[in-house]
């Protein structure tokens, strides 16, 4: 039987912290339910309730996020900078280095309890890469990843090696949140501004640059939306 995950796109122009938030009492709710199964495990009678599966997409206003692993020398742009290219800067709590989010990137943020699926977080992401690697090829594009760099890239191996998608998540009682971020019509200026994952020598790339075309963001989504459902074995709803 394959496990139902609800769906929500939240539109464009998603303050990052409301996003957050968001994110953080749907994970919430499903700590609340794994700790009343807890409880139950030692009624005589238990009453078992079903934690619930999530996809959030969203594209953000131009933000800098910093992950808690993350090194702040990988921003450079001071604040009167930001303020210039209309640009905010937070730490946050999932994994990885310093990206960029912002209009015209789909942000993906599923919010999955890998019990239903499977606990282990590294096939998890190579999962959320695979899904991203099939999406570009509906384009033509050959995503691969690189080793040791989390994320979807072109070209790996080669001296323009470059990433087109950045991944960073965090669980909590097998529970995910944040996510992967695509770039798609990304105006990749403003990667200009940090050291994208905290990586020196190689550069970020997008499908309209790749391509040399604007792209439907909605059939984007819907690509993403198919292969997430292929990869993961899941329905919407």
């Amino acid at each position: 039987m394959k496990q139902i995950v609800e769906f929500q796109d939240l539109g464009i122009n998603k303050d990052y912290q409301d996003a957050w938030d968001f994110q953080e009492s749907l994970l919430a709710e499903n700590i609340a339910i794994k700790q009343y199964n807890r409880a139950q495990e030692k009624e005589e009678n238990p009453e078992f309730k079903s934690t619930k599966n999530h996809l959030l997409f969203v594209e953000h206003p131009n933000i800098y996020t910093l992950g808690k692993s993350g090194h702040l020398e990988n921003m450079l742009a001071s604040s009167d900078q930001l303020k210039d290219i209309n640009a905010t800067f937070v730490k946050t709590n999932r994994g990885g280095d310093i990206t960029y989010h912002g209009p015209g990137q789909l942000v993906g943020y599923p919010i999955l309890d890998l019990d239903n699926f499977k606990p282990d977080i590294h096939l998890y992401m190579r999962n959320l890469e695979e899904v991203i690697i099939k999406t570009i090829g509906d384009y033509g594009l050959k995503g691969e990843r690189s080793k040791g760099e989390t994320g979807v890239w072109l070209d790996v191996g080669k001296p323009y090696a470059r990433k087109i998608c950045a991944m960073g998540v965090k669980a909590s009682r097998w529970i995910t949140m944040h996510g992967f971020a695509l770039n798609v019509n990304t105006d990749l200026r403003y990667f200009e501004y940090i050291v994208p994952c905290g990586i020196q020598d190689k550069a970020v790339a997008s499908l309209k640059r790749e391509l040399g075309i604007d792209l439907d963001m909605s059939e984007v989504k819907q690509k993403t939306k198919q292969h997430f459902a292929e990869v993961f074995d899941v329905e919407f709803v």
